[in-house]
């Protein structure tokens, strides 16, 4: 992925700041994944008072991509308002692995995409033994 295509697809992140919902922390993010057929799928960020309902904006997105029957994954951008680098949740992490281990992780640093492997941010996923 060159940085064209990650400025692109963290444009697209940024859109889907517009409808989050974070009344408790005030920390609004939006995510997007690429598909390998070229689709993205939005996802932001979804609190609940209780706090233990919260969505995170990257499976939000990847939800929406499973629902439509997508599972092919080659990146997935995430961006948070006021553009600090926000790299996925331990959760994220973990959930990404299971559908999309090779999948490549932007995040926004000083205006810039920062590309990292998922493989960097999770360097012990858990799996099951079959």
């Amino acid at each position: 992925m060159n940085e064209q295509e990650a400025i692109r697809l963290l444009a697209e992140a940024r859109k889907a700041i517009e409808v989050s919902y974070a009344p408790c922390s005030g920390f609004r993010v939006g995510a997007a994944i690429l598909t390998g057929g070229g689709r993205v799928y939005r996802g932001a960020n979804i609190e609940s008072p209780s706090l233990t309902q919260v969505f995170c904006a990257e499976r939000v997105a990847l939800l929406s991509a499973l629902m439509a029957s997508e599972r092919d994954f080659i990146a997935i951008a995430i961006a948070s308002e006021g553009g600090r680098l926000t790299p996925p949740c331990g959760l994220c992490r973990q959930m990404l692995f299971e559908f999309a281990p090779d999948i490549l992780i932007i995040m926004e640093e000083e205006g810039r995409p920062k590309i990292m492997k998922l493989s960097e941010l999770l360097p012990l996923p858990f799996e099951l033994q079959e």
